[in-house]
């Protein structure tokens, strides 16, 4: 069985390690960092934090080196999905692939490329420190299902899930992922975009009196939305909020992170992707959009900045 990973960032690190554990299962990584996956074929991928894990996948920045591969698990930010799957794509002929990225919109464009696709969603997060070593900040588990318009079956879905599990990360196969997806998107543009705006992390600007006044009006935008589309919640995102709170305390959000370093965000696919699932339903999303564009006015500063 080969499975590869396409973007060996903090998430896709914590998948390509994982699974690198496992005696039957040949794992491939693609990334672009050049010196990141020169540190994994060197000295191995390392996770510390809630797991200790050093394994040995093999990483490439070339995506004519990958063999052909069973299944594929993209972890790009949603930016770079296009980019990624078409450099990747003739590795999966036959393959089935499966995104594991924040937001909504990613599955349609993968979908552009591959035969079969898998819609997912996950909550481990961390932070890359050092080339080849990733900081494992929060564990949880992964959802993953057939994606509607263009799915892998049912058995590829419990295989992958097996697989996944088996190597220490929680898989969930479902029928119906949207629900899980959804549920993760409306608790990330809630918690991503207003810790990007405020610079606070998770759980202290989740405990915070104004910043939690908007957030709740984030979410409570989202489900009107997922409702309107038929989408029946995994988890109340409000619930998921506050019960993350102590457990992400001090947690930087993957777009606080992109924001301290200046780099662009997936805002689009998070409260963009609310809001374009809004115009599409008649749903109103006044709270989403200024979260939106106000993350987008933030990285539009940094090249009036560099001008």
């Amino acid at each position: 069985m080969r499975i590869g990973v396409i973007g060996c960032g903090a998430v896709g690190s914590l998948f390509a390690a994982h699974t690198a554990q496992l005696d039957d299962v040949e794992v491939w990584v693609y990334d672009v960092s050049a010196e990141h996956v020169a540190a994994i074929n060197e000295h191995g991928l390392r996770l510390t934090g809630v797991a200790e894990i050093h394994s040995r996948p093999t990483a490439t920045t070339d995506p004519k080196a990958l063999p052909s591969l069973d299944f594929g698990i993209v972890a790009t930010k949603g930016m770079f999905t296009r980019s990624a799957i078409e450099a990747v794509a003739d590795a999966f002929a036959d393959g089935a692939v499966c995104s594991v990225q924040n937001g909504v919109g990613n599955e349609e464009v993968i979908a552009e490329y591959v035969p079969r696709v898998i819609r997912g969603t996950t909550f481990p997060a961390g932070r890359v420190t050092a080339p080849g070593v990733v900081q494992f900040d929060t564990a949880g588990a992964t959802w993953i299902g057939p994606f509607e318009p263009k799915p892998a079956s049912m058995e590829e879905v419990e295989q992958l899930a097996a697989l996944l599990t088996l190597g220490g990360m929680e898989t969930i196969p479902l029928r119906d992922a949207r629900g899980a997806q959804w549920t993760k998107l409306i608790f990330n543009a809630a918690s991503n975009a207003l810790c990007s705006l405020t610079q606070m992390p998770h759980g202290r600007a989740a405990s915070n009196e104004q910043v939690r006044w908007v957030m709740d009006r984030v979410i409570e935008e989202g489900k009107e939305v997922a409702a309107a589309l038929g989408v029946e919640m995994e988890k109340d995102p409000a619930v998921l909020l506050e019960e993350s709170i102590p457990v992400a305390l001090d947690h930087k959000p993957s777009m606080l992170q992109d924001v301290l370093a200046r780099k662009p965000t997936e805002i689009d696919q998070l409260n963009g992707g609310i809001c374009a699932f809004g115009d599409e339903t008649g749903v109103a999303t006044p709270m989403n959009r200024s979260a939106w564009y106000l993350v987008k006015g933030l990285e539009a500063s940094w090249k009036l900045e560099e001008a």
